[in-house]
C-alpha cells in the first residue's frame, strides 16, 4: 500500500509479507500521529487486502483534531482511541486540547 507521510511530504510504499498476516486475524494499529488520516488508511486497506480485520486504532499519541483524519477514520467504522486530541494550535495562542 502506498501512504503519504503529512509531516514528511512524501510517498511511501508500506509492505507487510503474506506469511505474519492471514484472514483470521484481528490486527490492532497504533501510531504517532493522526493528522489527514492517509498512513492509518493505507495501514487499514493493506490489512483489509490481506483479508484481515482491522481491530481498531488504539494508540495514537496525538490526534490532530482540527485535521480530517480522525473523522475519516471514525467514518470507515474504525474506532480510534487517542491518547491527546489538539483542537487548535497557533503560535500566538498556543495549543489548544479537546
Amino acid at each position: 500500500s502506498k501512504v503519504e507521510s503529512f509531516t514528511h511530504g512524501k510517498v511511501y510504499d508500506i509492505i507487510v509479507s503474506k506469511e505474519f498476516l492471514h484472514p483470521e486475524d484481528r490486527v490492532l494499529l497504533i501510531d504517532d500521529f493522526l493528522a489527514n488520516g492517509s498512513a492509518l488508511q493505507g495501514l487499514i486497506n493493506l490489512v483489509q487486502d490481506a483479508g484481515a480485520t482491522p481491530g481498531g486504532v488504539r494508540g495514537i499519541c496525538v490526534e490532530k483534531a482540527f485535521q480530517p483524519g480522525g473523522d475519516l477514520i471514525r467514518g470507515m467504522g474504525v474506532r480510534v482511541e487517542s491518547l491527546a486530541r489538539i483542537k487548535a494550535m497557533s503560535v500566538e495562542g498556543g495549543v489548544e486540547f479537546c
